[in-house]
């Protein structure tokens, strides 16, 4: 299928590029168990994460612990545990190949997540080195988060793209949503942390099962 109106394409970036689950997962344990609190198995983040990191804590926090100080403890030792682990993470199979057919074909390339800025820039530019990205945003102080479309239509507007120019991809409720408030086009994809179910219900437009399925698209 060929469709000439998508000229662009923004990215989520955990469990959408990157498979980050376990060193989130290994980094928040490690905050909790500071706290003398229990952790959690891997698996149940990646329905915690997605939603920034203050999220992250009040869904890992016992009920009797959802306390402000308790969240900001956590928040700021999940940033310092997790400065000891992101550079572990890894692309999934077939990004590579995907991010290199994109720019063959001069597709400009966006990501957008709801992972602090300072992170999501360190993590694109250190473990996705070989590619050139137009603009790479993640939450900001004072910025609404996803599914706020607010950063989403920014980076749009920065390149003088038009937002229905754009593929939307993530593996989160939270990004389809995103893509629909900002009227982008959403693809859910199926190698990351959510359902199928899930990025069907939220406005999912079109599933893939592999990166370069993407390329179906333009």
């Amino acid at each position: 299928m060929s469709n000439n109106r998508f000229s662009a394409v923004m990215f989520d970036l955990d469990g959408t590029l990157l498979d980050t689950i376990k060193d989130l997962a290994d980094s928040m344990n490690a905050v909790l168990e500071k706290l003398h609190l229990p952790p959690h198995d891997v698996a149940s983040y990646k329905y915690h994460v997605g939603d920034g990191i203050e999220i992250l804590a009040r869904r890992v926090l016992p009920d009797n612990r959802q306390d402000a100080q308790t969240i900001k403890l956590c928040v700021e030792g999940m940033e310092s545990e997790y400065e000891k682990r992101w550079y572990r993470s890894t692309a999934y199979k077939g990004i590579p190949e995907l991010l290199t057919a994109l720019s063959e074909r001069s597709i400009p390339l966006t990501v957008f997540s709801n992972k602090p800025d300072v992170f999501t820039r360190k993590v694109i530019s250190t473990l996705l080195p070989d590619w050139s990205f137009n603009r790479v945003v993640g939450a900001l102080e004072g910025v609404p988060k996803k599914p706020d479309p607010a950063g989403a239509l920014k980076i749009a507007s920065d390149l003088d793209i038009a937002p229905e120019s754009f593929l939307y991809v993530g593996d989160t409720n939270t990004d389809m949503q995103t893509a629909v408030a900002a009227g982008m086009y959403p693809v859910g994809v199926l190698w990351g942390f959510r359902s199928s179910g899930e990025l069907t219900d939220a406005g999912a437009k079109t599933l893939i099962a592999q990166p370069l399925e993407l390329l179906d698209l333009l």
